[in-house]
């Protein structure tokens, strides 16, 4: 594809994003295509890759995608160099693919909790680890691991997401200290995510009597795929989007007694809507569910266009010296005053 001397000029150079056919990783999709990026796509769903590509090559940049189970470690790395030799080298890599059981743990299976680890978990091992095998030689790059509120407080009726976005945050934890260790210059972020409107929540199995849905703040998929953009150019080790993320993660450190409470008396209704569930509905846990499914799911007139907590977090230096200054009026009015 042809690109204009404008275009060329804004380069930022080339994007992998997992998951990236719907949901968060769709919004990352359009967010870095529009700062100038070329994007490759990694999912399973075809329609939505397609659709995806169409919007990355109408903003003017370079598109590829690849039908990839990032649980298959062989698939990722082979789409890794693929992308590498249609579209350059890789300079940022965002793990964003993930799936979910809604399910009471007595009625869990075996088979569903390895199968929410293979792709949550180790599907961002996998991502990292093809990532790494390109950036460390050339001691560049960044890589982005999306988390989530949930990484530090597991909540009912979601254990085996909860158990896999912990595994995410202690490997992520161990790959910064190594990075650290070899002085490398390849950059890691993890983005802690609040409750999102996107089209997880008609993805996923569900035994629950009621259909599922986010709980707490709601916030668009855009939000999300700001922070992740902003983590991905910018060496933060951990960023948190909305105010309820940050009241989990440090609630829960200072009175997780507290929060097992809370959540026992109010998480089971507020996971669910009033509408009955479809039990023969399909679920993307095995297999995609076919289709354009785009990035916002059902909660659209509940969700929120942006965070206070996120754009404090972007301008953190600003932030800091606001204060700092505040600070010395305060003291030079006093020993005037």
């Amino acid at each position: 594809m042809e690109r204009s001397g404008e275009n060329q000029q804004n380069n930022k150079g080339v994007v992998v994003i997992t998951g990236a056919s719907a949901g968060v990783g769709r919004a990352c999709v359009r967010a870095f295509a529009e700062k100038g990026y070329d994007v490759a796509l990694l999912s399973r769903g075809k329609e939505g890759l397609e659709a995806a590509k169409v919007e990355v090559e109408k903003m003017g940049r370079r598109a590829v995608y690849f039908l990839v189970d990032v649980a298959d470690a062989e698939a990722v790395e082979e789409a890794a160099e693929r992308t590498e030799e249609e579209l350059g080298p890789i300079d940022v890599w965002v793990n964003n693919a993930m799936n979910s059981v809604f399910s009471p743990i007595k009625e869990m299976k075996a088979e569903e909790y390895k199968r929410v680890t293979d792709v949550t978990y180790l599907g961002q091992v996998n991502g990292a680890l093809s990532a790494l095998k390109r950036m460390l030689p050339r001691d560049k790059g960044s890589i982005v691991f999306v988390g989530s509120a949930l990484a530090y407080r597991g909540i009912p009726l979601q254990s085996a997401y909860c158990g896999a976005k912990h595994a995410v945050e202690g490997f992520y934890d161990s790959l910064r200290t190594e990075l650290l260790h070899d002085k490398s210059k390849v950059k890691i972020s993890i983005v802690q995510l609040p409750a999102l409107n996107t089209t997880q929540f008609g993805f996923v199995k569900s035994r629950l009597p009621n259909k599922p849905q986010p709980m707490g703040t709601i916030y668009q998929p855009e939000v999300a795929a700001d922070a992740i953009l902003f983590a991905a150019e910018n060496n933060r080790r951990e960023m948190m989007v909305g105010w309820s993320t940050v009241k989990a993660i440090i609630g829960n450190k200072i009175a997780p007694w507290y929060a097992d409470r809370v959540l026992a008396n109010s998480a089971f209704k507020g996971q669910q809507t009033d509408e009955p569930e479809d039990p023969n509905r399909e679920n993307n846990v095995w297999e995609p569910i076919s289709g354009d499914h785009g990035a916002h799911g059902n909660f659209g007139e509940k969700a929120k266009n942006s965070s206070t907590v996120l754009w404090l977090s972007k301008n953190k230096k600003y932030v800091e010296w606001t204060i700092i200054l505040l600070i010395l009026l305060l003291v030079l009015w006093i020993i005037l005053d």
